[in-house]
């Protein structure tokens, strides 16, 4: 099958780039940038004699005549625009952008972008495979998730449906490594900034907020708005999320693990680790994995849940081909198969 990117100078879209390389089933057809029409390796010279198409101009007529899939790996408020562009031809579209996610008031309140039209925002399959699989399978068009949000959502999942916590006391406390930024220069990620440090950003106004909740509420209509605070890691890739629930009843950790592990037995990305060990950002590095360990506070009525991913895999371009996988007939696991790299 053929596949095309477009967005492939930024971290996501290099990142599908590497993904799709070495897919055993689909092949990079074409890629495109608004950039001038060079060879990908001057953009990414670690791509040198590995990789040596040529960026294009954004044609969506020819890329939707010439390929099965595009990938869109453009920032919010673009990515709408272009997937309005492929919606009725004989493509496949996967947007990694927030564009086609939330209702256009919420998309107006928290991206400050003017939304997309309801009737395509509708069309769109959100592509959380684990809890999604069925609809992916059925849909031409996927809003792939956020990365704060697949972490979130990973976690909260067997407890938020199975109704054993306060739908009131959800508060996660979020943090990411520096290309969750993208490529953009900013102070925040500058070497000088981010370097030796740790701070919050975006205090109850980041853009993925409502993306959590809105899943929630479907998942368990009691849900309350939630707590949801970003730090920025001085790391290149990653993100842990550690949230904090209270249990309506007492429940051990080795009750709550052991649901965990039934529930998320068959979905071959998750991975919940045994009681008393907690993953960490590394131990996930360059794969589409999300690790995920929980403790139970008898003293308080607690339950602290870890979840880690990559954010440019798991969070981003990996979960798009996982998504990519499901709609095209695959196994969800085809040219993902990566083993975390470590240290």
């Amino acid at each position: 099958m053929k596949v095309s990117i477009i967005g492939t100078t930024g971290y996501g879209g290099v990142e599908l780039l590497r993904i799709l390389h070495q897919h055993p089933t689909f092949k990079i057809q074409s890629i495109h940038s608004t950039k001038d029409e060079i060879p990908i390796w001057e953009e990414y010279p670690h791509l040198y004699r590995l990789f040596d198409k040529k960026l294009e101009p954004i044609d969506a007529e020819q890329i939707a005549n010439q390929s099965d899939i595009v990938f869109l790996a453009t920032p919010s408020g673009i990515s709408g625009q272009l997937a309005s562009e492929f919606v009725n031809k004989n493509i496949k579209v996967i947007d990694l952008s927030g564009d086609l996610r939330l209702p256009a008031k919420d998309y107006e309140t928290w991206y400050k972008q003017e939304p997309v039209h309801e009737s395509l925002k509708s069309q769109a399959a959100y592509g959380l495979p684990e809890w999604n699989r069925e609809t992916i399978k059925n849909s031409n068009l996927i809003a792939n998730p956020g990365c704060f949000p697949t972490a979130s959502l990973l976690s909260l999942a067997p407890v938020v449906m199975s109704d054993l916590i306060d739908p009131a006391s959800i508060i996660i406390d979020a943090k990411s490594g520096v290309s969750g930024a993208g490529k953009s220069l900013s102070r925040n990620t500058s070497l000088s900034e981010a370097n030796e440090n740790f701070k919050v950003y975006k205090v109850n106004e980041h853009q993925h907020t409502p993306e959590i909740e809105q899943q929630l509420l479907q998942w368990n209509s009691d849900v309350q708005p939630v707590t949801f605070t970003t730090h920025l890691l001085p790391i290149t890739r990653g993100i842990m999320t550690t949230t904090y629930v209270r249990l309506k009843e007492e429940h051990s950790t080795s009750q709550l693990l052991e649901l965990y592990r039934e529930i998320y037995h068959q979905q071959p990305f998750i991975r919940i680790r045994p009681e008393n060990t907690f993953p960490s950002i590394k131990e996930v590095a360059g794969s589409n994995y999300c690790d995920i360990g929980l403790h139970a506070d008898s003293r308080t009525g607690r339950l602290t849940i870890i979840s880690v991913i990559d954010n440019l895999m798991k969070g981003a371009a990996g979960q798009a081909v996982q998504n990519a996988n499901i709609m095209s007939g695959l196994e969800e696991t085809t040219g993902l198969d990566f083993v975390p790299m470590f240290p």
